[in-house]
């Protein structure tokens, strides 16, 4: 392996953040004095700049015990004093009640929202590290109603998992969708329905196909959109080989 060879293997890693400190600081000085790998990492980060990378605030829903409270101090007084103790008692419990229903109604609200968070974070984890696998970076451009886009696949040889990316494509016309495909020894085999986000973009994870036998590269295709099954039957938008 040349010097070079190596800066061109850890461009992913450096593009992600996962070098240690050491290497990142070799890579850093490498950059002013090598245009190609300059041009490559800045296309990468270009990328995977739109990758959503937190969480939103969550507001925090309206307090239960302040209304109950005032649902009781809005009850019309009782002349009779013999009154008094029982409706304190009653607001009393009523504040409890309103304050443990709260906190239970609060506590599922927290444990939903944790579910969710280490969910997300566990896919997370899972894209980042095939990402750091990534023993090819395959990257093609997709122009699309005037539009330009393009699909990035992370290919990880040890997990035979990849990372797809499809980013800056307009929605699909009305009755057709976006198919990703397998290139195979035996053909195309069918992967992944391509459903982007409002803003064009999507990332998806996949395994290797267990028919075909040997996969040499894969395609994004137009589809008729009542179509499941069956070869490519529309045009192909991208092209990759392995």
């Amino acid at each position: 392996m040349t010097a070079h060879e190596w800066f061109v293997e850890q461009r992913a890693d450096y593009a992600i953040r996962s070098l240690d400190e050491g290497d990142r600081a070799t890579f850093d000085a490498h950059l002013p004095n090598c245009p190609e790998c300059r041009a490559e990492i800045d296309r990468v980060e270009a990328e995977l700049a739109w990758l959503p990378m937190g969480l939103k605030p969550v507001a925090p829903r309206p307090g239960f015990s302040r209304r109950v409270i005032q649902e009781v101090l809005d009850e019309p007084r009782r002349p009779a004093r013999r009154w008094l103790m029982p409706a304190a008692l009653a607001a009393s419990l009523l504040l409890a009640l309103g304050a443990w229903l709260a906190g239970r109604q609060q506590s599922r609200s927290l444990e939903a929202e944790l579910a969710a968070l280490q969910g997300r974070t566990a896919a997370l984890e899972d894209t980042l590290s095939i990402m750091k696998g990534a023993a090819r970076v395959l990257q093609a451009n997709v122009r699309m109603g005037g539009q330009q886009g393009g699909l990035v696949i992370f290919a990880n040889e040890d997990t035979h998992r990849w990372n797809v990316v499809v980013h800056g494509l307009p929605p699909a016309p009305a009755g057709e969708r976006y198919q990703f495909w397998f290139i195979t020894a035996d053909g195309m085999v069918r992967g992944s329905e391509v459903r982007l986000d409002p803003k064009g973009h999507t990332m998806f994870t996949t395994g290797m196909p267990p028919v075909g036998g040997t996969v040499m590269g894969a395609a994004l295709t137009l589809e008729p959109g009542g179509v499941s099954s069956g070869p490519p039957r529309g045009p192909t938008l991208a092209h990759l080989m392995l």
